[in-house]
């Protein structure tokens, strides 16, 4: 039996209970079993951390560096492995796979870079003969909880990060997607770490999570996934008895592409196609709703029903594939209710949204993508969050309307605007409120190297990626020097 167990202070040891992780283009295949670690595994692993944290807080910038950095070179060096894996445990396309396990090497490379370059500053006091220097001192211990639709990339973004300005870490993954995790646990045990600065406790929220969230040495928590689930976060960290826990909260989107009458006709079908429905639309990016002026609407529809005809649906390691499985048979039940809520909220489906069973003989949690018209943003598939292959196209009269209804959301992720016109593009760009916005581009799809995050009920606390990593990752702290 394929076993893979949790990493903690140092040692790989065997859980309480397993779990199987199954292919959803295949549901035969069985790709491992993954240790579930218990509470008291949890709090070792936390204890291990903390109690490594000195001496990686003091490591040099160098060895910081050299470790990421290695990560980083394994991870391109094991490329096509890790994007099999990826897309065999996850259902996503092999090249999307291909993608994101390139993107969690660049990730790793560059937080390597910047565990060089930790800003401070040197200053002059108002008082004579005084100095001032501010510096970016670790958080501490991190606990690091992650979902399943970016299985080694949104790890990267985090631990990387993490490692490089000297917190110690307590990660993890999400229950759907350990096999990613555990090869990079396993990377990291081999980057020349301390015991216990980096450890990997699989398992269930109501057990593991709930002891990272509740554990006083735990210094901040990173949290990737639901709203509902950010908010318990939240409330844990906040409640705390003593001092309450540093959060950072990404927890999803209802985003919206613009297309203006004036927009590239085959320019917008292509945002609209990658962002609503590569990755099977299980991104928090993801543009699920189209906001489309009139003018170009009925060329918009038909050109979008045309283009989603090519779309191969199938095994997501299978040449070709363009749309793998839905993740499992939970989230597919989740994106059937709302397929069938739109129809009876009076939207028309125009194309998709078909299950299948079995493609070319594999069992797995097929779904065609859907598009709805003549939908409203008042209609629940436009104010909740599928994330599924799921896209509603909303008719506005105007660019004033059009911009009204995109920002007619609880959610401010990402947005995107479709147009020829400079004036407009500008115009968005400043009014849409979206801690992204993206000009005739997809509106998933963010360089390793620049911050990521939004407003509203999608994201709380400093932005994630890039150098504005360091204001969660890191404490300031200001000395007064008199020689």
């Amino acid at each position: 039996m394929n076993t893979h167990a949790n990493f903690i202070a140092g040692d790989w040891v065997a859980g309480q209970d397993l779990i199987q992780n199954i292919n959803p283009s295949d549901t035969r295949d069985l790709i491992g079993h993954y240790a579930q670690a218990s509470r008291t595994q949890t709090e070792t692993a936390i204890a291990a951390a903390d109690a490594a944290l000195p001496k990686w807080a003091a490591s040099t910038p160098q060895q910081r560096a050299d470790a990421l950095d290695a990560v980083g070179s394994e991870i391109l060096a094991r490329k096509a492995e890790l994007g099999d894996l990826l897309a065999r445990e996850e259902g996503k396309a092999l090249p999307d796979a291909l993608g994101e396990v390139l993107r969690a090497a660049q990730i790793f490379k560059f937080f390597a870079g910047e565990a060089l370059r930790i800003p401070g500053e040197s200053m002059a006091s108002t008082r004579p003969g005084m100095g001032v220097a501010v510096t970016r001192e670790p958080v501490g211990v991190v606990g690091i909880i992650t979902p399943w639709n970016f299985p080694i990339a949104i790890p990267a973004w985090k631990i990387a990060p993490a490692l490089a300005y000297g917190n110690t870490v307590v990660f993890k993954p999400a229950e759907l997607v350990p096999g990613c995790a555990w090869a990079l646990a396993e990377m990291l045990s081999r980057a020349g770490l301390p015991a216990g600065t980096f450890n990997l406790v699989m398992g269930p929220g109501r057990e593991v999570g709930e002891e990272m969230l509740n554990d006083p040495r735990v210094s901040a928590i990173t949290f990737t996934g639901s709203e509902g689930t950010g908010r318990k976060v939240a409330h844990a960290c906040v409640g705390r008895a003593g001092a309450m826990a540093r959060f950072q909260l990404e927890m999803g989107g209802k985003n919206p592409l613009v297309v203006l009458n004036d927009a590239d006709l085959s320019v917008a079908v292509e945002c609209a196609i990658n962002g609503a429905f590569y990755a099977t639309g299980q991104r928090c990016t993801a543009s699920s709703r189209l906001v489309v002026t009139e003018g170009i609407h009925d060329r918009f529809v038909a050109a979008m029903v045309q283009r989603m005809k090519s779309l191969k649906v199938g095994d997501a390691r299978q040449a070709g594939t363009v749309i793998g499985p839905v993740v499992n048979a939970t989230q597919l039940q989740q994106d059937l209710s709302y397929i069938a809520l739109g129809s009876a909220e009076g939207a028309k489906l125009v194309a998709g949204g078909q299950h299948h069973g079995l493609i070319e003989g594999r069992p797995g949690f097929y779904l065609e993508p859907a598009l709805f018209i003549d939908t409203h943003n008042a209609m629940r598939i436009n104010r909740e969050e599928i994330f599924g292959p799921v896209a509603s196209v909303i008719r506005v009269r105007d660019h004033e309307e059009a911009l009204s209804v995109a920002n007619d959301t609880p959610y401010g992720l990402s947005a995107g605007v479709c147009t020829t016109s400079l004036k407009m593009a500008s115009h968005f760009q400043r009014h849409l409120q979206a801690g992204m916005v993206m000009v005739n581009a997809p509106t998933a799809g963010v360089d390793p190297h620049v911050p990521f995050g939004g407003r509203k009920a999608s994201s709380h606390g400093p932005r994630e990626q890039g150098r504005y990593a360091a204001d969660f990752y890191t404490t300031v702290k200001t000395a007064y020097i008199h020689p």
